[in-house]
């Protein structure tokens, strides 16, 4: 069958267009109801993922210890965020039956109004859960085991360093799980008024404030429990090491695109524990186990989406779409539309 979806041509430029889709015997094909841009759809469309950096060749050619992650090649059919209902499964599909509701979890190309996507690269929908909220699975499941994943304790004093969509899920996330003190820190003021809303007790604003220092202030000179790195930057990973207590856990959350520096004397001095927390660069068998988890409190209503979901654009828009996500600080979550 035929679609419409969104072409990246070459970086910077989008086109709409008609795509011939076919289903495999270990497909599905997707009705898509909403899909949403990625920090990663960002920096692809932007070209600002180098894949020198994540090439093998960069630490040995064949080294079976590093992961090989391929940068997409030109033109590529953008899209892995999103949700629909299933209207095709291919000959040896056993999970996923026609008029399932589904999430995708892989580069499928969402950004249309059919996608078709390998069966390892979606996950059922929890019963009672909204499409809309749905559609953000992919996205808010990699927050949600971060937070739970993160070692917060009843008392504790975390600091989350970004306010993106992910930092504002974990911000109601590590509340919930008993933070006595969540300290959001970003550059924007919007966002970090969400943060106030949804449950951060102090907000920092990094452009006008010295964040050491106040988090320092509002720790009494003994740093905090659990710091957060949510914003992907050399600075706020440094940031994130001065603030951090003795003995604290220093959760690495985002998705950094090029070599940084790091003053990282404190980590073994102070005997830091480090924790990795991405959902998506676990196996997709253990994916599958832990979605129904993350996702069990939304269904239940204690973590809530819709203010984060700051701009939803028809998919005709996908342009004004992305040039919102590139050139508008304030922007959390954009969704599209087909």
């Amino acid at each position: 069958m035929k679609t419409r979806a969104v072409l990246l041509q070459n970086h910077g430029k989008l086109v709409i267009t008609e795509r011939e889709l076919t289903i495999g015997d270990s497909e599905v094909l997707v009705k898509t109801e909403y899909a949403s841009i990625c920090g990663t759809d960002k920096n692809i469309f932007l070209g600002t993922v180098s894949q020198e950096h994540f090439s093998m060749e960069m630490h040995g050619k064949g080294n079976p210890l590093y992961s090989n992650r391929e940068v997409p090649k030109m033109p590529f059919w953008i899209g892995h965020e999103g949700g629909g209902t299933v209207v095709e499964v291919g000959s040896k599909v056993s999970e996923f039956k026609k008029g399932d509701k589904v999430m995708s979890f892989g580069w499928s190309g969402t950004y249309a109004d059919y996608f078709v996507s390998p069966v390892q690269n979606l996950e059922l929908v929890p019963e009672g859960l909204d499409m809309k909220i749905a559609s953000l699975g992919e996205p808010t499941g990699c927050a949600m085991f971060s937070a739970l994943n993160s070692g917060v304790n009843l008392g504790d004093t975390v600091v989350i360093i970004g306010t993106g969509f992910a930092g504002l899920v974990m911000t109601q996330a590590v509340k919930k799980k008993g933070a006595y003190k969540v300290i959001a820190v970003d550059m924007s003021d919007e966002k970090l008024k969400i943060a106030s809303n949804i449950g951060a007790d102090v907000i920092i604003n990094a452009s006008s404030e010295n964040v050491i220092n106040r988090i320092l202030e509002e720790t009494n000179m003994k740093g905090a429990d659990v710091v957060i790195e949510a914003a992907g930057t050399e600075n706020s990973m440094n940031t994130a090491t001065s603030v951090l207590k003795h003995n604290g856990i220093f959760v690495l959350y985002s998705y950094i695109t090029k070599p940084i520096t790091l003053n990282i004397g404190r980590w073994h001095d102070d005997s830091f524990e480090i924790r990795t927390t991405c959902l998506v660069h676990h196996t997709e068998n253990e994916r599958h186990v832990w979605v129904p988890w993350v996702l069990r409190p939304l269904v239940l209503g204690q973590i809530d989406l819709l203010p984060l979901i700051t701009h939803e654009f028809k998919l005709e828009n996908v342009e004004k779409a992305f040039e919102t996500v590139c050139n508008n600080e304030d922007a959390v979550k954009v969704m599209l539309i087909p």
